[in-house]
């Protein structure tokens, strides 16, 4: 069986997926709903991106092609609709789209409001369809490395963890802190950490965050996740600064009873980069540096196989999971809260 797919949204994360889509067997993009003309007819040279391939022109020809979402749904030669729209569309293009009887695969975060969410999430279970959501983080290399190191349980116990997640100011995308378009970097930037943390950790029972806010959005923090298990210490920080010398830096310390994993990457000034790779600390003293990859395209690759394994074969996706998506939502929600109020806050 092969999964027809249709992509909505040609930006840079609409190229990704149509790149990956075509390195997976078991689908085929069959369709494209973008409202630019230029983009619509193959000419992606504009688009342009932090990683992968640079945008080109592209033989469509084959491709229905649909400026409106609601067409792309009613096409009856497609199965799934990918949704690579601004976050302010994945709960309206996801509803209609598993209304129509559609499977969906939305790029994260999976809606701006918890309620929408939800919504999402019913609308899938009422129509026997399934939803997934682009939470791509544990399918990049880094990432994939330690969770597989967490839940193997090849370390002990996970005793916390620190992750961060900070770029420099977006100042070029003019609705980035619009609450109801984008949301800030909570929900642009963060919630892949938020993800990561839930699938790994659990959900917190408390958030408590400290951070600057510009306008409704938080711009900057620092949260600390409060658990059940007092013992498990799991913090984060994230967030925008105003320096443009560092475009962008992730990594994590976890913390297990036989080692500490260590990852950090940073883009600093002109193609000049910070790496410490995946390292792990040994009870014994012994440091090694496991193999992990590198291409991020790869990661898209082994995510789009994942919806393809879960829509084909019917499997439930332990990563994809639209209710890990929720969750995440909701932590950062609370996040914001929590910096709003200046106390913290219940989940």
């Amino acid at each position: 069986m092969t999964i027809r797919v249709g992509i909505a949204g040609l930006g840079f994360m609409g190229m990704i997926h149509y790149t990956a889509y075509r390195k997976v067997r078991g689908a085929k993009v069959v369709a494209l709903c973008e409202l630019d003309p230029r983009r619509r007819a193959g000419d992606w040279r504009g688009i342009k991106g932090n990683f992968g391939p640079p945008g080109r022109r592209m033989d469509l020809s084959a491709l229905a092609a649909y400026a409106d979402w609601r067409e792309l749904a009613a096409d009856p030669d497609v199965d799934l609709i990918d949704v690579c729209l601004p976050p302010a569309l994945h709960a309206p293009v996801t509803l209609g789209a598993l209304q129509a009887g559609k499977h969906v695969f939305c790029e994260k975060p999976i809606a701006l409001a918890a309620a929408d969410a939800a919504k999402m999430i019913a609308a899938a279970r009422q129509s026997r369809r399934r939803l997934l959501i682009g939470h791509v983080l544990p399918f990049f290399p880094e990432y994939r490395f330690a969770y597989r190191a967490i839940v193997s349980g090849k370390y002990g116990k996970l005793l916390g963890g620190h992750f961060k997640r900070i770029i420099s100011d977006p100042a070029w995308l003019p609705d980035y802190y619009h609450p109801d378009k984008v949301g800030g970097p909570m929900l642009d930037l963060h919630v892949h950490d938020a993800h990561f943390i839930r699938l790994t950790c659990g959900m917190p029972r408390r958030v408590r965050s400290v951070g600057t806010l510009r306008g409704e959005v938080v711009e900057r923090f620092s949260t600390q996740f409060l658990f059940d298990d007092p013992r498990l210490i799991v913090t984060a920080a994230g967030g925008v600064i105003a320096q443009q010398g560092r475009p962008f830096t992730h990594g994590y310390e976890i913390y297990l009873e036989g080692a500490t994993l260590l990852f950090n990457f940073a883009t600093i000034g002109k193609g000049l980069n910070a790496h410490t790779p995946p390292t792990v600390l040994l009870s014994d003293g012994r440091v090694q540096r496991p193999t992990v990859g590198g291409d991020p395209l790869d990661a898209f690759v082994a995510e789009i196989r994942e919806v393809v394994r879960t829509v084909g074969r019917g499997a439930p996706s332990t990563v994809l999971d639209a209710r890990l998506a929720r969750d995440a939502l909701i932590l950062c929600r609370k996040q914001t809260e929590s910096v709003r109020r200046g106390r913290a806050v219940e989940i």
